[in-house]
């Protein structure tokens, strides 16, 4: 008796047009685009924010900052220029932006970040994971259409 092997390769399912122009449709639309270039915006900000609002005798946040706003910034790029492949990416903009708000008192010695840091890591830190969760929620939402 032979027995028949299913395989998980959506190439050949019967539908597989009809669902990638479907979420080609809610990608493109102009809510998802700008959502992305937030996420990229506030990312590339979080990047530059030592420089520009003068992080004094703080390397070590510093450091952090540049390295979490690049991670998020490419989170952002990839979500623009590959929607499709990454949409599950957008979850990692959730836990940097919770990183940004608490890491001037974590990364700091002595919790001796100044208030212009404080701040401008709480405001894009919370911007960073709001904008996380309404892309995550989108690709949610996407995929649970998709499957009605």
């Amino acid at each position: 008796m032979s027995y028949q092997q299913h395989t998980t390769d959506m190439t050949s399912h019967p539908d597989v047009g009809e669902m990638r122009e479907r979420f080609d449709r809610t990608t493109a639309g102009s809510g998802v685009v700008a959502l992305e270039g937030l996420i990229l915006l506030a990312g590339l900000f979080a990047a530059i924010s030592p420089w520009v609002v003068h992080f004094t005798g703080n390397t070590n946040l510093a450091v952090n900052n540049l390295i979490v706003g690049i991670t998020i910034g490419l989170i952002g790029l990839a979500l623009a220029l590959a929607p499709e492949r990454t949409s599950g990416l957008a979850w990692l903009a959730v836990p940097l932006g919770a990183w940004l708000v608490i890491s001037p008192w974590v990364v700091t010695s002595a919790n001796t970040a100044p208030n212009g840091a404080i701040w401008s890591n709480c405001f894009v830190g919370g911007a960073t994971a709001l904008l996380g969760l309404l892309a995550a929620g989108m690709t949610v939402a996407f995929r649970q259409k998709a499957r009605r």
